[in-house]
């Protein structure tokens, strides 16, 4: 019998997670197949680690790790594929977004019709800020521009991959991780999803709009070096119309002698062509520390606590 692993990243999820475990055991009772439940608390500060560690002791199929601090949805992501078992591995979040009768047809797809990965695709924005939906679609529509890796928009973490897809994440090592970008960059056998949009059952979502910025140019900086590019051919232009400027004014010189006018034009163009300056100097910084961060080869996270599933491994073993 096949062993589907779920990983369900926390943070801060106390009023959604008892709603989630149940909507989960009334769907798994629809499909033959074993499976274990992987809460990972990614450093929560209400009552969300006490709730799951009295799950654990109700039910054998779920595992609980407890991360040393908040390390980020990325990092509980990795964390819940390095310990996930099982022939399949289903990604999903615990504030019911998520739509758990969904499952069915994502396990449908990888046990019946062979596909490696099966995810999940929103076809609406329903209940998300006018502004937030649209700076989603510009990011959208800038990656797909400048990078070979293409995102389609509504797109989520949603999703059921096979063991050897997993293998191949937990093959890929960077320290900065935009898990969108990598599991599209990955490949294999696909198949999309499609779901209209649905709000938290409860609570607020902790990606603000500086959280998900950040995690746009993680995006952007990680599957792509178009930046860099930009910056090089914009110097070129820079340093051409300099030298253009410059041979205009010796010119004007020897035919009209020295004049004085031009101050204003003069410092105008120098804070221009500084400013320009600043903004390459991040661009390049933004990579440079990405360099400098994987180069010390930190851990993606520290466990604090470490509660395993009590389903025996030889039931679910090939």
């Amino acid at each position: 019998m096949k062993f589907i692993s779920f990983i369900v990243p926390c943070y801060n999820e106390e009023q959604t997670i008892n709603s989630f475990y149940k909507q989960i055991l009334e769907v798994m009772q629809q499909i033959d197949v074993l499976y274990e439940i992987i809460f990972i608390d990614d450093g929560s500060k209400d009552s969300t680690a006490e709730i799951i560690r009295r799950l654990c002791k109700e039910d054998p199929s779920i595992s609980f790790i407890s991360l040393s601090r908040n390390f980020g949805k990325e990092s509980a992501m990795f964390a819940g594929l390095e310990h996930a078992k099982g022939d399949a591995v289903i990604i999903i979040d615990a504030d019911l977004q998520h739509p758990p009768g969904l499952i069915p047809q994502l396990v449908e797809g990888w046990q019946i019709e062979k596909y490696d990965v099966v995810y999940a695709r929103r076809i609406n924005r329903e209940g998300e800020p006018i502004l937030r939906s649209w700076f989603s679609k510009k990011f959208y529509s800038i990656i797909n521009k400048i990078s070979d890796v293409k995102l389609v928009d509504g797109v989520v973490d949603y999703r059921i991959m096979d063991r050897k897809v997993v293998d191949s994440i937990l093959g890929l090592r960077e320290r900065h991780r935009f898990s969108k970008g990598l599991f599209e960059w990955a490949g294999f056998h696909s198949k999309c999803i499609e779901y209209k949009n649905v709000e938290r059952a409860a609570g607020n979502s902790s990606w603000n709009f500086s959280k998900l910025f950040h995690y746009a140019i993680e995006g952007i900086v990680s599957f792509t070096i178009v930046p860099l590019r930009i910056a090089t051919f914009v110097g070129i232009l820079t340093a051409l119309a300099a030298f253009i400027y410059m041979g205009i004014t010796i010119i004007q010189t020897l035919l009209f002698g020295n004049s004085v006018s031009g101050y204003t034009s003069t410092i105008s163009l120098i804070l221009f062509f500084g400013g320009i300056h600043c903004i390459f100097l991040g661009i390049i910084g933004e990579y440079l520390g990405r360099i400098f961060n994987e180069v010390k080869h930190r851990p993606h996270y520290f466990i604090r606590e470490h509660i395993e599933s009590r389903v025996r491994t030889f039931e679910f073993k090939k």
